[in-house]
């Protein structure tokens, strides 16, 4: 998944300002305890960081 894919999924279920604040501060256990941010700049895959956030927020299988 590319990032543009990945900020695209994240503006459609959240909305572009929560999808960001969000992305800066919300610690996702899926990528081991990292927020977003720190998961995609730590080389975390974009597809599994957005497997990571449907698991924390409970997206429904279609958003995936």
């Amino acid at each position: 998944m590319r990032l543009t894919v990945f900020w695209n999924k994240m503006h459609e279920q959240f909305g572009e300002a929560y999808a960001h604040s969000l992305a800066q501060d919300y610690v996702l256990e899926g990528v081991g305890s990292r927020t977003v941010q720190q998961a995609l700049a730590d080389g975390v895959s974009a597809r599994q960081v957005w497997h990571a956030v449907c698991d924390a927020f409970d997206l429904p299988a279609s958003a995936r």
